[in-house]
């Protein structure tokens, strides 16, 4: 009985040890269970603090908003288990980002948090972010700020009524409308973002930028708080007291004022547009440059300037322009237009009454207008006389005419040519055939025009002249009068010679056409430069030499000695 008794004894210690063990092996697995769900877990505290850290299905480790202090903390665990509610002074930490208000609710479950009144989020001593109303995702990390919500990065500070601040990337970016500001400017829009990391700011949608210098509007824009660079993504206009520049793509400085255009791009200064594929401008130094397919239009004074370089400085009222430069003035029905290797424009006493203009054009010139062309080698226009003055181997050709000297000034009238005056070795040819030209040489010779037509010539010194009168009902030609004098006076009509009166002491001969002297047909200066004549606008980039032998040669000729007056007039048999 009692082997008995000690047998059962013995058997009911095993079943509670192994009772006891099966319970001990039950509380491991469930403790590490419990781990597994929630490690380190606070324990006592998690009834005032959301706990430290946790693991999602991913395996990245999320870390926990924790509650640093309130003056008072309430939670029902019956109808909201996962809630606390925080009451005065608030103030919880994620991670390096510091956050205040008056009130807040944290929700554990999705580590997430509701505050209330004076908002307030700090993230080192650099970014501050305030608002009336802030909801955070600890587990995306993203803050929802709302009424009355500024971030101040510095000296950059973004006022909106919503913002949404995500911190993985550090950019916060808002939706209704917001305003940025730094030293220098504030831009508005209805869209915008900026990142306090790379301090870059974007905005889209009814952009402003105001600097006080110039206003900038766009559609969309990016721009530098610590460059000061904004950067046009879309159309936008830049405008200040006296400029307005139109691009779709570049970049200005707002410190430094100088500006990087592309696509097209639009520079108009008072009456002047400077356009090109790429555009630099200096606010501060006054100064645009443009490259490739470059205009430049006055539009007060109807010219323009073309080439594939202008420069343009607003400050001194000079301009320059290369490669293929073309000058256009179009202030007439019909165009002028005029090439040469470099023109530039000089202005002088600029911003007074006494203010004028030179129009340089160097070198290979060449002109064409439909009834008038002109080569030299450098050209000035002068807008205090209005004079043109054309320079070494002028050419002018206007109709059938052809009129040359070693130096030649046109005077203008509004815009039109009132007078021409050739200086030394003065030349008038007129073509009636391949064979017969009229031919008037002088030392110095003026045209005097009307409505643009050249109607009457005066000719002075050493003059010689070939002269074909011709039948009034077919136009043939009736003879050759070949005359020697002091002075010259000649009436045209439909760009032809039509009659002619010398003044002084003369001596000529009249010879039938088949009995003129062969080295009578030229004059001793004659030379018909048709082949170098420009045939068309386009055709002034082609510029082409004299041949060999044809430049003209100083005249040794003495004064005539016998006396004559003699009348040329059409018909004159």
């Amino acid at each position: 009985m009692q082997k008995k008794n000690t047998r059962m004894s013995f058997l009911n210690r095993h079943r509670y040890l192994l009772a006891g063990i099966l319970c001990l092996f039950g509380m491991c697995l469930l403790s590490a269970q419990d781990k597994k769900a929630n490690p380190g877990a606070p324990g006592k505290k998690d009834s005032v603090a959301v706990g430290q850290q946790k693991a999602d299905t991913s395996g990245k480790k999320k870390t926990r908003v924790d509650l640093l202090y309130a003056d008072e903390a309430q939670a029902d665990k019956q109808l909201r288990p996962d809630v606390q509610v925080l009451i005065g002074s608030v103030r919880l930490k994620h991670d390096s980002m510091y956050m205040f208000c008056d009130s807040a609710l944290i929700y554990e479950k999705i580590n997430s948090v509701e505050a209330f009144g004076n908002v307030r989020m700090e993230q080192g001593d650099t970014l501050f972010i305030y608002g009336d109303y802030l909801y955070y995702d600890g587990m995306s990390q993203l803050a929802m700020l709302r009424e009355n919500v500024r971030m101040i990065n510095r000296n950059t500070v973004l006022t909106t009524d919503s913002l949404n601040y995500d911190r993985l990337y550090n950019l916060g970016y808002y939706f209704e409308g917001g305003m940025l500001t730094d030293e220098d400017n504030v831009l508005t829009s209805e869209w915008g973002e900026y990142s306090p990391t790379t301090k870059l700011a974007v905005f889209n949608h009814e952009v402003k930028l105001v600097n006080p210098q110039f206003v900038l509007t766009s559609d969309t824009l990016k721009y530098s708080t610590e460059s000061k660079i904004a950067t046009i993504l879309g159309p936008s206009d830049i405008v200040s007291d006296k400029n307005h520049i139109y691009s779709e793509r570049g970049e200005y400085n707002t410190a430094t004022g100088q500006a990087e255009l592309l696509d097209r791009s639009v520079l108009t200064n008072e009456g002047k547009k400077l356009t090109g594929d790429s555009l630099f401008y200096d606010r501060n130094l006054g100064y645009g440059e443009a490259f490739n397919d470059v205009r430049m239009n006055d539009t007060v004074n109807r010219n323009m300037l073309t080439g594939d370089y202008c420069f343009y400085n607003e400050l001194t009222g000079n301009a320059l322009a290369t490669i293929r430069a073309v000058a256009i003035d179009y202030s007439q029905g019909d165009s002028l237009f005029m090439h040469g290797d470099t023109l530039r424009l000089v202005t002088y006493n600029l911003n007074t009454d006494s203010m004028y203009r030179e129009m340089r054009v160097y070198h290979k010139v060449r002109a064409y207008r439909t009834d008038i062309q002109a080569v030299c080698d450098s050209l000035v226009y002068n807008s205090k006389d209005s004079c043109m003055t054309m320079y070494y181997d002028p050419i002018l050709w206007h109709g059938s005419q052809q009129l040359l000297g070693e130096e030649v000034k046109v005077y203008m009238n509004d815009s039109t040519i009132d007078w021409a005056h050739i200086i030394n070795q003065a030349l008038a040819v007129e073509q009636k055939d391949s064979v017969h030209y009229n031919q008037v040489t002088g030392k110095e010779m003026k045209g005097f025009f009307v409505d643009g037509d050249m109607r009457r010539v005066e000719v002075n010194g050493n003059v010689l002249v070939v002269f074909y009168p011709v039948e009034e009902k077919d136009s043939s030609l009736i003879m050759m009068d070949y005359t020697e004098g002091s002075f010259l006076k000649m009436l045209l009509k439909d760009r032809k010679m039509e009659q002619g009166t010398f003044v002084g002491k003369t001596n000529g001969v009249a010879y039938p056409l088949d009995q003129i002297p062969a080295d009578k047909y030229r004059l001793p200066s004659f030379v018909w430069f048709d082949y170098i004549r420009p045939s068309s606008k386009e055709d002034i980039f082609n510029w082409r030499g004299k041949k060999a032998g044809e430049a003209l040669q100083k005249s040794d000729r003495k004064p005539v000695a016998s006396p004559r007056n003699m009348h040329i007039k059409r018909n004159n048999k």
